[in-house]
């Protein structure tokens, strides 16, 4: 339930709320443009501390993206592609959850375990299924936009490249935005809710935020992240093997980086 607003609260701005109250805004950190570099090198150097964790997620990150690969060339078309996707949201982010945790035990300066990370997709687990139905539901609408963007796909057969234009453009806005709005919302939301077991759309809000308020360091972060699942799919799903897992190490330091502490 949201809590109730109390005079004193104008008074005070920098009053301490707790963790668990709904619906809220975690401040973030300003990060520098260079910040996400030194993110993925610490992913990097957790990677090679953990061999076994990262073997192991690694593999399942694979397995999925063969899975995807093999399904086009058994059926022959592109259209099983989105469903695909949408089973791939639902399952990634606890995927990553089991390599947030292995690197949350290593700051904490204990010994990282496959059993413990495996472990941690039952914290606050509520959150975090709603929020992977959400990141499903998200890739659906995505899929009906984009069939409904059809419409402008030139009917004649060998039209030229001007007749395209209003798909193309049309088509890449659209997706851009989409996908502008998917990464705010999800790039720091699953370590905030398994870290603090804070509700959805607090984790929502916080991330957003993050986001908004260091828009140059996101396009960077944005832009490795794109660069290490494209190699990974490039490869036939076996640079998945290494690019998830430190792309998954860095984003539990990026979340680190960028959102508050507790004090």
């Amino acid at each position: 339930m949201p809590r109730t607003v109390n005079p004193s609260d104008f008074q005070d701005k920098r009053k301490e709320v707790p963790d668990n109250e709904y619906a809220r805004t975690i401040p973030c950190n300003q990060l520098s443009v260079s910040a996400p570099f030194h993110w993925l090198s610490l992913g990097l150097h957790d990677f090679i501390r953990m061999p076994f964790i990262s073997a192991f997620y690694g593999f399942c990150f694979m397995l999925a993206a063969v899975g995807i690969v093999l399904l086009v060339q058994w059926q022959g078309t592109h259209l099983v592609v989105m469903p695909s996707l949408v089973v791939y949201m639902l399952i990634g982010p606890f995927l990553a959850l089991g390599l947030y945790d292995a690197s949350w035990e290593r700051e904490k300066g204990h010994n990282a375990s496959l059993l413990h990370s495996m472990k941690a997709i039952g914290r606050n687990s509520t959150s975090q299924w709603t929020f992977a139905v959400f990141l499903a539901i998200a890739m659906i609408f995505w899929m009906r936009i984009a069939a409904l963007l059809h419409v402008l796909y030139p009917s004649v057969e060998g039209a030229p490249l001007t007749e395209f234009l209003p798909f193309l453009i049309t088509g890449s806005v659209v997706g851009f935005v989409l996908a502008c709005i998917v990464f705010s919302v999800s790039a720091f939301s699953i370590p905030l809710m398994m870290e603090r077991r804070v509700d959805i759309m607090t984790a929502v809000f916080s991330s957003f935020n993050a986001v908004k308020s260091n828009i140059p360091a996101m396009i960077v972060w944005a832009g490795l992240i794109c660069g290490g699942i494209l190699i990974g799919f490039a490869t036939y799903g076996i640079g998945m093997l290494f690019t998830m897992p430190i792309l998954g190490y860095g984003t539990w330091h990026a979340y680190h980086a960028t959102i508050k502490k507790k004090h």
